[in-house]
């Protein structure tokens, strides 16, 4: 077995949005990067898969909207709630002022291969694919860089920025000793696969029937189903057989009556454990953890993969200067991308907390199921303001916008 070793100017662990992102807009900008991914390929089923106006707007500034849109997907220019049997207009992107105002369903190993396809072409991006980082190198207290394993054996990589990019499971916020910060979740989710059938409503939305919610995303060939169940409930419901799950879901959404024969076994349904958390700092000397490392988002709103992209924008803003002259990046520098980015997962953490904490109470409570939620009520009166849940979800708060070089 050989033992590699090289020096970059950033090495990044995770090759999800974050990672991939940040690779990409710093060797645009002409920076040496090497990008570390666990995994052969993206191929993961069940991951982030809505791509928000956002995002959208950031490939229009890359001059990459045109070639992204060719890549198969859905899109959403509005999103309905159905609750007890009522349409609720609750976001309407028409407005958002950026290029193309929609939400795309694109799966996430096509995002990814499409971003890392473009980082490709320059010659300053490197993928390192079956590669997982087992140790910090560090000098004087300060990160140098990792070890990692590969394939072909060991791979030593100094630099003078580490980027834990590697989910809500970090190995580098872990080996970094950072303090993870955790919210009580009372919900999970389970994922599953139906397909469509002629006649059934070309749409994606929400649905609340008797305090039970789940979300259909149109994938165009099959409906992607979400169930929002109670936090550790999954083995009761496994233990009530698969007959009374198909029975809960046709209840909940009686269009599906004919599909849920494809539920064959469990193993064909996915337990997503939700899980809220933060850093309460997100740096140490020479390494800087974003995205999911930095910020375990819940699914509420599909937002994680535009809060990890929009803190890959900010992180390649603030620092690409420091990092194309060699110049040591300062804990300051770093406090300063925390700092720009914190207060838009905080915010939108506690709106998911609040959310979540609705959708269980009235789960429990019969009553209070069968009245239709204030903000809904608001919303379906006011049309128009659909239009402020769209800013939130599709842009978030406080939105990035490229402001890299690029350097050919």
């Amino acid at each position: 077995m050989k033992h590699e070793k090289i020096h970059v100017a950033c090495c990044i662990c995770g090759g999800g949005p974050a990672g991939i992102m940040l690779g990409y807009l710093l060797a645009r900008a002409g920076i040496k990067v090497a990008v570390l991914e666990k995994h052969k390929d993206f191929f993961r089923d069940f991951r982030g898969d809505t791509i928000h106006p956002s995002t959208i707007q950031l490939m229009y500034e890359l001059d990459l909207l045109g070639a992204f849109l060719k890549v198969p997907h859905q899109e959403i220019d509005h999103l309905t709630a159905q609750f007890n049997g009522v349409d609720v207009l609750v976001a309407d992107f028409k407005h958002l002022p950026v290029a193309k105002p929609i939400l795309a369903l694109m799966p996430q190993w096509d995002f990814l291969n499409f971003i890392t396809a473009a980082a490709e072409k320059y010659s300053t991006f490197k993928l390192y694919r079956e590669t997982i980082a087992t140790q910090l190198v560090k000098d004087n207290n300060e990160v140098r860089g990792i070890m990692a394993t590969t394939p072909d054996g060991e791979l030593e990589i100094t630099a003078d920025l580490v980027i834990g990019a590697d989910g809500r499971n970090s190995i580098i916020r872990k080996l970094a000793g950072l303090r993870v910060i955790e919210t009580g979740v009372p919900i999970d989710v389970l994922w599953f696969r139906l397909a469509r059938q002629k006649g059934d409503p070309g749409q994606t939305f929400g649905r609340f029937e008797k305090g039970r919610i789940m979300v259909l995303l149109d994938r165009d060939e099959y409906w992607q189903c979400a169930l929002v169940i109670a936090k550790g409930d999954y083995d009761n419901i496994k233990a009530a057989g698969l007959d009374a799950f198909r029975t809960e879901i046709e209840q909940i959404t009686p269009f599906l009556a004919h599909h849920t024969e494809v539920l064959k076994s469990w193993d064909d349904i996915n337990l997503l454990s939700v899980a809220i958390d933060h850093l309460e700092k997100w740096y140490a000397p020479g390494l800087l953890c974003i995205g999911d490392a930095a910020h375990a988002m819940s699914p509420v709103g599909g937002v994680g993969i535009n809060l990890a992209i929009q803190d890959a924008v900010a992180t390649a803003n603030i620092l690409y200067r420091s990092l194309a002259a060699g110049k040591t990046i300062t804990p300051a520098q770093l406090y300063a991308v925390q700092r720009r980015r914190q207060l838009p997962a905080r915010l939108i953490q506690r709106v998911q907390v609040y959310v979540q904490n609705g959708m269980v109470k009235r789960r429990a409570d019969i009553a209070l199921s069968q009245r239709m939620p204030l903000a809904l009520k608001i919303l379906k009166r006011f049309r128009i303001l659909s239009r402020v849940p769209a800013r939130i979800v599709g842009m978030g708060v406080r939105p990035e916008h490229i402001r890299t070089p690029e350097v050919k």
